[in-house]
Parts: C-alpha cells; structure tokens; sequence
C-alpha cells in the first residue's frame, strides 16, 4: 500500500510539501517479485537504489526507485551480473531522460553532431572555435553526459588513431584544452571546500585527463579533492593519507588488474585512517577479487562512481 509523505512522520519537511508516492519495501517486494533482503542488498553493496528513509530508518521508496528496480531485473534476465548492472543504468539514463521527448537514436545522432563541431575546431587548432563549442555542450548536457558520452569518446578516438600525419598534434591540442578546462572546474570546488578526498592513479595505470575528470566526477558541493600526479609512489600514499587526513583515498586504473593487486591493496588499506577506494575500469574487473574486503569498488562511470562515494562516506554502502 503506497504511504504519503504527509502522513509519515519524521520525513524532511522538502517531501511533505511534494507529497510524493512512496512505497514501503514489503510494498515494492510485493509489487517487484525480489524479496526485502535483495532490495537492501542491491542498495548496501552496489547502490543500485537508493530510498528515502523515515528518522527511525524505515525505507520508502518512489514510483521511479521501483521502476529501476525492475530495469535492474530485466538486465539480470538477459545474463547480465548484478555488479555490472549500475554502468548499465548510468551509461543509459541520460537517454531515457529525453527518450519521452526524442528517440533514442536521435540523442546519439545528437552527440555525434557535437563531436563533429569539436573535431573541426581542433582540425584547425582554434581554441576560441573550441571554447565556444565547449559552452554550448555543457549549456545543452549535464557534466556527466557532456564528458561521458561526448567529450572523451572523441579524445579517445584521436588517441587510438594517429597514424595520419597530423593527428598526433590534433589530439594533444584537444587534450591540453580539456586538461586546462578540468583543472579549472576542479580549482573552483577546492576554493570553496575542505578537502576531503585524495585521488591519485595507481602505478600510472592511465592518462592524465581520465585522472582529471574522474576527480571532477566525485567532487560535489562538500566535498573537495586533492590530486596526486602521475608518478605518485605508491608506497609513500600512507605518508601522504597521514599528512592530509582526507575522508577517503581512491586510486584509479583503467588497466586490467594484476593477479597481486587486491593484496596490495588490503595491505594499503590496513595502514589508512581513510576509506580505500578504487575507480575505473579497474574497479569494474576486480570487485568479485575484493568482495568482503574493506576496499570500496566505484566502479567506472560519472553518476555511478560520485553515488557509491557518497554513500561510502555516509557508511550507507558495504564494501
């Protein structure tokens, strides 16, 4: 039976005003098929869904948590492992966002068209070309969905194909663009916040620009983060974490994990006074290696890797 928000007691006053719909679980369990157990372990361990609670803790849930929940049931039917199902539901939710307003297909054609526009501005080195192009992605897109599905796709597209005289220098004009225009964004959140959480490549296990924007995926209103460059010793991130005193250290790789990574990482982790964390396509490839650890997985995706952060912080995720 679905409960109202004016009769809940203990509900911020923001959604007694909205009088939104919402469902206890055994409602959801009801309306879903998947058990209470389940609903509170795809929140917990790979923050698949996330419910308002009441101040006594009660879960509630909206009509839209209980529509990704059986998006999430429709992935796992077609073979896709649960741990896998958060990139799939972040990388697609920018498209279901206008899918009532334009099809899908258009929305690709759409990012093409932006990259098109980028592309004819680094052909001919024109950096004031460039910037206007690059207002008028992120007056059009969110930062997720601008770098996400427009911005570094194209970058990695340059980097993979340099052997035509001249594209070498066209992918490092564009990628010293959007190094400069990260660095920006990021230096305007640790103006105005603490810094709370380090984030630093693990052995080098990517470019700087994957490092920069994975940074400004996590920062968010309170929190602020402080990067290590490539280069960073690994052996010497104790000695920073203890100087720093941040919430959280997160290392980010996109390289497929070595068999001796988790143990290294489980060592790290037991000389922290921080959550340890890790980011990337890394994080993707070695969550099963370290589940029951107290290594958090991020995961590899904008909205997926700043949500399980949050909820890192919060102590609302298990490891």
């Amino acid at each position: 039976m679905p409960v109202l928000t004016e009769d809940v007691a203990g509900l911020p006053r923001a959604l007694s005003i909205e009088k939104e719909e919402l469902f206890p679980i055994r409602e959801v369990s009801r309306l879903t098929g998947v058990n209470p157990v389940t609903l509170r372990a795809w929140e917990r361990r790979y923050g698949l869904i996330q419910p308002m609670r009441t101040e006594s803790g009660h879960r509630l849930y909206a009509m839209t948590d209980i529509e990704r929940v059986r998006s999430i049931l429709g992935w796992i039917e077609r073979g896709v492992a649960v741990s896998k199902v958060g990139k799939i539901l972040a990388k697609t939710a920018p498209l279901q966002a206008l899918s009532h307003i334009i099809p899908n297909e258009l929305v690709q054609a759409d990012y093409a068209q932006w990259q098109e526009q980028v592309k004819a501005a680094v052909s001919v080195f024109d950096e004031v070309q460039l910037e206007q192009v690059y207002g008028q992605i992120f007056s059009s897109y969110p930062l997720t969905v601008a770098f996400q599905d427009i911005l570094m796709p194209l970058w990695k597209q340059l980097l993979q194909r340099q052997e035509v005289f001249g594209q070498a220098s066209e992918w490092l004009f564009l990628d010293g663009f959007l190094r400069s225009r990260v660095l920006q964004r990021l230096l305007l959140v640790r103006v105005m916040q603490p810094r709370r959480v380090i984030v630093c490549p693990l052995n080098d296990q990517c470019r700087e620009l994957e490092l920069l924007v994975t940074a400004l995926f996590l920062s968010s209103v309170d929190s602020a983060i402080q990067l290590l460059a490539v280069g960073q010793p690994f052996d010497e991130l104790t000695l920073v974490c203890e100087r720093v005193k941040p919430q959280a250290l997160v290392l980010f790789s996109n390289h497929a994990p070595t068999s001796d990574l988790p143990r290294r990482l489980n060592r790290l982790a037991m000389s922290l006074d921080c959550q340890l964390m890790l980011a990337g396509d890394a994080s993707e490839l070695s969550q099963e290696s370290l589940d029951g650890s107290s290594i958090g997985c991020l995961g590899n995706e904008g909205v997926v890797m700043r949500q399980r952060l949050k909820q890192f912080l919060a102590g609302n995720l298990d490891t």
